[in-house]
């Protein structure tokens, strides 16, 4: 947990004054949101990490599981305190964001952005049939998991797999 966060606060010291005024623009307005999106950020790669230890951090399939967990996790955390509508607002306003302070290859940019909307996607068919109060990690690890089984890889910026995890390498 001390190594991620080290991890966290050494890449907000990467980024220039001015994305550090866009990334306060939008947390500034949403310091609850932004406190519980943090923590929904360092539980993602927690648990990615010790699901995927190889490809969490890369272009493989830990990567992509991550970034769809990460958005059910901020998502939950943010509906505790609000409404979905708004969590989902702020979750697709974040992590936008996120892939613009910290660019990629536009493949890997259109796989980040993907599996983010997996991640949205499935906290909102999960909400009809849980309170959102009630909503736990736990929900998302084991459907996330099994989402990775019938995962496909993205090759070009043409292909389309809507609801299901997308990854680049092995």
């Amino acid at each position: 947990m001390r190594q991620t966060a080290k991890i966290f606060f050494n890449t907000l010291k990467t980024l220039s004054f001015k994305k550090i005024i866009r990334l306060l623009k939008l947390v500034i307005p949403h310091p609850l949101f932004f406190i519980l999106s943090s923590i929904g950020t360092v539980k993602s790669f927690v648990i990615a990490k010790k699901y995927f230890p190889k490809t969490n951090s890369s272009d493989g399939i830990g990567n992509a599981y991550r970034h769809a967990l990460w958005c059910c996790l901020m998502m939950m955390y943010c509906c505790k305190i609000s409404s979905p509508q708004k969590a989902l607002k702020f979750c697709k306003k974040m992590t936008d964001l996120h892939e613009e302070l910290f660019p990629n290859e536009p493949l890997q940019k259109m796989m980040d952005l993907h599996n983010n909307k997996v991640g949205m996607d499935y906290f909102m068919a999960l909400l009809p049939t849980v309170h959102r109060q009630f909503f736990e990690t736990s929900f998302f690890v084991d459907g996330l998991f099994e989402k990775t089984k019938t995962a496909k890889i993205l090759k070009n910026l043409e292909d389309n797999f809507p609801g299901d995890l997308v990854y680049l390498t092995k």
